[in-house]
């Protein structure tokens, strides 16, 4: 299978900190791959290096198939959101913009005009930059992107500073350019929305690569759950041991998490009253995107299993 984005290894390595440790990322055509860690675990790093901002210590990569001294051309294709998205201030979005035109050898002196109404900025076409509050700089960044129309737009924290309905804009522009052709590699601690978008993800914990999932992947292995807080536990974890249960866990607050057979809960608590205990609450909960990655980087679910 070819990618649009391969590597293989990829190391790099500041001091005695390896930032990435042998990082190994698969991304087709028409992905919108979710880059996922904690701030610090090294997902811009990766981005940098495999955007050309940054050498790899050791591994490589491929662009579009291509790789060594023919990647200077393939980066040519890419649309970049990294940190600071470096903006004139003492010139408007437009004339920011087509600069980047210019520098690409673009001659539509629309493009501009049509990219900044896209990412919502329509009508601040002739304010200076620096008069642009951060959410207003962020969208600017993000039509700085896309300029030129590329086949792979990196995107580091692209909602930053976004409103709710800011964000809503930024996920349907995506979705858009990917109904157009457009791959995304995208980085967000915003995981909830990171998962209305993304098909497959990479999980990234201090440096290392610790799982690869599509979303379908993903959402056959977050655990669906009930969740009970009884008046008893200790002799709830009993009862529901006899009546079949196998897989729960005793969390804080008087709390137990019950991951298999979910639809009985009515078995419960008919068990429960048998007993004499009562059931406070009850209810089923599914996994979030948020919950899988704190219990994948072992961050969350710590109590023993009964």
């Amino acid at each position: 299978m070819s990618y649009i984005l391969e590597t293989n290894n990829l190391t790099k390595v500041y001091g005695r900190k390896k930032a990435l440790n042998d990082v190994s990322i698969h991304v087709e055509e028409g992905d919108i791959y979710g880059l996922v860690g904690r701030n610090g675990a090294g997902k811009t790093t990766f981005m940098k290096v495999t955007s050309g901002l940054a050498n790899a210590s050791s591994g490589s990569y491929s662009l579009f198939g291509k790789s060594g001294n023919e990647l200077k051309k393939s980066k040519e294709n890419i649309g970049l959101l990294i940190e600071d998205p470096g903006l004139l201030p003492d010139i408007n979005g437009v004339e920011n913009l087509w600069l980047k035109c210019m520098a690409l050898g673009l001659k539509d002196k629309e493009e501009p005009k049509r990219l900044m109404e896209l990412v919502g900025l329509g009508d601040v076409l002739k304010q200076k930059t620096k008069k642009y509050s951060f959410g207003m700089k962020q969208r600017l960044g993000l039509a700085l992107a896309l300029v030129g129309n590329p086949k792979l737009v990196i995107l580091d924290e692209p909602i930053n500073g976004f409103d709710p309905q800011g964000i809503k804009s930024v996920r349907e522009m995506i979705l858009k350019k990917k109904s157009e052709g457009t791959t995304f590699i995208i980085s967000s601690h915003i995981l909830g929305e990171l998962s209305k978008i993304s098909n497959k993800y990479g999980f990234i914990n201090n440096g290392s690569l610790i799982e690869e999932s599509t979303s379908e992947e993903l959402i056959s292995k977050c655990k669906s759950k009930i969740e009970l807080i009884p008046s008893d536990v200790p002799k709830a974890c009993t009862i529901i041991e006899n009546i079949g249960f196998k897989e729960y866990k005793v969390k804080d607050g008087g709390v137990i998490h019950i991951y298999d057979q979910i639809d009985r809960t009515g078995d419960i608590t008919n068990a429960l009253a048998k007993e004499s205990v009562a059931t406070i609450e009850i209810c089923k909960k599914y996994e979030s995107l948020e919950d899988y990655y704190v219990n994948l980087v072992g961050n969350g679910g710590k109590e023993g299993q009964k």
